[in-house]
């Protein structure tokens, strides 16, 4: 019995301990009490390592938490998908997620406002664009994490060899760049070599590439910031048909199959001279042993209209409301977005951080030397804001009739057509 009571006494004081720990560091865990709960992880799968060491970092100021970490589904439709389920079911079995940049509004009654566990001061160092984004009807619903933008890669070796001095400023420099080194790399035996990959598949990240092809060649938005649908013109018919035209010349015929991991393999293998990606496959392709010290990034290219694109991408991180444990969701979820945490995982991810201070920290610049701020500014946005809880419906529509367009199935005018009549169904334009 005495050893018993010696060791509950031992417990106690270890927590106390642990409770104090934080407190000097001026972090809140949010209880004392022993839990576990679950964070659903990167959905892009590249980069497990620098979650688990948020994670550690997380149970070494708060060791009475145990996170258990889930990797999320590559494809964010069917990840999307899983979080409705588990939400319309008002599940516990996650508690800490992370929430596309366009979900906010989607996913919003199911999240935890997160206003009263963030510190103000780390509340003012994110960019304030992304605690807009995250805020609907007065409630932050999800805490900025990182934020990404398309960018193109580039072969400079190959570059070189061939006598290019610069990257493409536009797409039909790139179209020439791609075909000239694709030519002359087959015509020396290296027949898996492609001049350009990027995302077709019929998923959200084939709405980030066409809304680049499309914005890039003066043809607007899906939806403008008015509601109205402005998606169907000869800007962006031609822009999708000029993508269309890469499908089985500079691009593999099953680009029309790719997301962001198969055309980084196919990068990474040293078999593409140029890709269009995320930052995150910055630091992946320094991993590389077929390509880490001849490569280099640049802004995408332009259209005819001399706009450069890119489409914002990123990541946040939201407490589920059905959360059995949300004090401690919310801990984790507030430590995972702090200041010091996003610079950890920026580094490790190559991926540029939500908070504004960081952009001048040395360590960042080294090792994401493409990034700043000023790069938000830039960015394109996908229609999630107008379009709130219809969007996920809205991209659904507007990927489905790009890719019936690159696969050949339609003509780019039926099916802007189609698209333009199927939107106005759903959002009610007269």
């Amino acid at each position: 019995m005495r050893k018993t009571l010696f060791v509950l006494l031992i417990f106690t004081l270890m927590l106390s301990v642990s409770a104090v720990t934080a407190q000097e560091e001026g972090f809140d865990c949010g209880t004392d009490e022993e839990v576990t709960i679950t964070y659903i992880g990167d959905p892009a799968g590249s980069h497990p390592d620098a979650e688990e060491a948020t994670i550690d970092r997380f149970m070494e100021l708060c060791p009475n938490i145990t996170v258990e970490r889930l990797p999320g589904d590559a494809n964010v439709q069917n990840l999307l998908g899983v979080y409705l389920t588990a939400f319309e079911a008002e599940s516990a079995d996650f508690d800490v997620i992370r929430v596309d940049v366009i979900w906010p509004g989607l996913l919003a009654n199911h999240l935890l406002d997160l206003s009263d566990y963030v510190p103000e001061e780390q509340l003012e160092s994110y960019l304030p664009a992304l605690v807009l984004n995250n805020t609907v009807d007065e409630r932050l619903v999800a805490l900025p994490l990182r934020i990404g933008f398309g960018m193109l890669y580039y072969r400079t070796d190959l570059m070189e060899k061939y006598g290019f001095e610069a990257p493409p400023v536009t797409w039909d420099e790139l179209e020439m760049m791609a075909q000239t080194i694709q030519d002359g790399e087959r015509a020396e035996g290296n027949d898996e070599l492609w001049g350009f990959v990027w995302q077709g598949n019929a998923y959200e990240g084939l709405t980030t590439n066409a809304l680049e092809w499309q914005v890039s060649n003066g043809g607007g938005s899906i939806v403008n910031p008015d509601g109205e649908i402005v998606v169907n013109n000869e800007e962006t018919i031609a822009a999708f048909e000029r993508a269309a035209g890469w499908v089985g010349t500079i691009s593999p015929p099953g680009v029309t199959s790719y997301a962001e991991e198969d055309a980084r393999g196919v990068w990474h293998a040293g078999n593409a001279a140029f890709m269009r990606n995320w930052p995150y496959a910055y630091s992946t392709t320094l991993e590389s042993e077929a390509i880490a010290d001849t490569f280099a990034v640049a802004p995408l290219p332009a259209g005819d209209a001399g706009i450069g694109a890119a489409t914002l991408g990123g990541w946040h991180t939201g407490v589920s409301r059905y959360s059995a444990n949300p004090e401690a969701a919310a801990a984790f979820a507030v430590y995972m977005t702090s200041v010091e945490n996003q610079k950890f995982y920026s580094i490790d991810t190559s991926s540029p951080p939500a908070s504004l201070e960081l952009y001048a920290d040395e360590d960042i610049q080294e090792a994401m030397p493409f990034s700043s701020p000023e790069v938000v500014e830039v960015t394109t946005a996908r229609p999630s804001t107008v379009t709130a809880e219809q969007y996920n419906e809205v991209s659904t529509l507007y990927f489905t009739a790009v890719h019936s367009i690159l696969t050949g199935r339609e003509d780019a005018d039926t099916a802007m057509e189609l698209l333009e009549l199927d939107l106005m169904e759903l959002l009610g334009d007269e």
